[in-house]
Order: C-alpha cells, then sequence, then structure tokens
C-alpha cells in the first residue's frame, strides 16, 4: 500500500499564510528563526502565530548552525514547537528528545550521500537516529533555502534507513514529478510557492499540495 506523501509549508511569517497552508491541508508549517533570511521571525511572530495553529498541523521550528540544547529555553516558551530543522554543519549526533530533530543535508553529488550514511553511521552507534533527514540543494554560501533542485536522479534510489524530506527548488509544477522519482516521505517547500520573499500565494499553495498529494 503507497503512503501519503507529507507537505511542509515553510517560511511562514503572516496570519493569512498560515491561514492558506493550514486550509489547503499542509501536514507542518515550518517559522524560520534564521534572521539573515527573508522569512525569519522573531519569538513575538512565532509566538502569535503558534497561538493560530489548530490540532493536528505539526510546527517545526527551523535554525541554522544551531544546537538543540542551546534551543531548549525558546522551544519550551514557544510550546508548540515539536520538530528541530537544522541546517548547516557540522551535523549534531543528539538524543532531542522530547523533539524530533531534522538535520538538513545539501546534496550535490555522491559524495554528498556518503556523508548522509556516515552521520547516520554515528547516530546508529549512539543510538540517537534522527526524525527524519531533510535534502536540500547545493547553493555555495548558503546553509538552508536554497532554492536550487536536488538531484532528483540521483536520490532516486537512496534508502537511508530513515525518513527522508525533500526540499529544494520545488513548485507546483514540478513536485509531482519530485514525488515520482524520489518517492520521499515527505516534500518541503518555501519561495516556491511565494508571491514576494517570505509572503505566500494561497492559490500556490493550495496547487503545490494537491500537486504532491495527486502523485
Amino acid at each position: 500500500m503507497s503512503q501519503r506523501v507529507r507537505v511542509k509549508i515553510c517560511g511562514i511569517t503572516h496570519p493569512a499564510d498560515l491561514a492558506a497552508a493550514v486550509d489547503a491541508g499542509a501536514d507542518a508549517v515550518g517559522l524560520n528563526f534564521h534572521p539573515p533570511s527573508p522569512r525569519s521571525v522573531t519569538r513575538e511572530v512565532a509566538r502569535s502565530l503558534l497561538a493560530e495553529l489548530p490540532p493536528f498541523v505539526e510546527a517545526v521550528g527551523v535554525f541554522a548552525n544551531r544546537k538543540v540544547h542551546d534551543l531548549r529555553e525558546l522551544l519550551v516558551e514557544l510550546g508548540r514547537l515539536t520538530t528541530v530543522q537544522v541546517h548547516g554543519g557540522p551535523h549534531e549526533v543528539v538524543a532531542a528528545y522530547p523533539y524530533r530533530f531534522v538535520p538538513a543535508f545539501q546534496v550535490r553529488e555522491a559524495a554528498d550521500l556518503d556523508v548522509i550514511r556516515r552521520y547516520l553511521d554515528a547516530c546508529r552507534e549512539a543510538s540517537a537516529l534522527p526524525a527524519a533527514i531533510l535534502v536540500d540543494g547545493h547553493a555555495p554560501g548558503l546553509v538552508g533555502g536554497t532554492g536550487q533542485r536536488a538531484p532528483w536522479d540521483l536520490l532516486a534510489d537512496f534508502r537511508p534507513g530513515v525518513p527522508l524530506i525533500l526540499a529544494g527548488g520545488l513548485t507546483p509544477d514540478n513536485v509531482a514529478e519530485a514525488v515520482r522519482r524520489v518517492r520521499p516521505y515527505a516534500v518541503d517547500v518555501a519561495s516556491g510557492v511565494e508571491s514576494s520573499p517570505g509572503r505566500k500565494d494561497a492559490a500556490l499553495v493550495r496547487r503545490f499540495v494537491e500537486s504532491a498529494r495527486e502523485a
């Protein structure tokens, strides 16, 4: 039996964009706490957005070059964040309970998949496997939100042993093909459904969710 692909709408900055993601049927929304990003939010904005998030929609905190231990105060304060997604390395081997930990990797070539395999082997030895891994496209100088497409053909046969979340250059027009070729656990989009940096287009969000699910 095939499993329904999950959809995360990342970089939510405004109540209307949160409502658009929820109304479209997104499984998760991402709040970005990396200040250089045009999609970053303050604690105050995050708190107000999370207060409007309905039950059964997961809230993901997105960070760059941070360790889970250093984020616990913020996570406790905001309360509703259940998953921690971290971009940039070196990738942490950590038992993040009660939070779910998702390290993000930029992938350009086969050697990058070997990096992921070695990381997961280290996690297994420490009995600290992440809840999933996120695979993004490669963009020099950027730690996340690259907007660059990941190499789908390279990922088609990649089975890391944990759920794989596919990101990088996804849009309503190509997400169905990406799902068919990579068969990820979930897909993650930010800029691909925006009308301007940091603001979502409700029609694009709905098309993205529908296209991902139909695939």
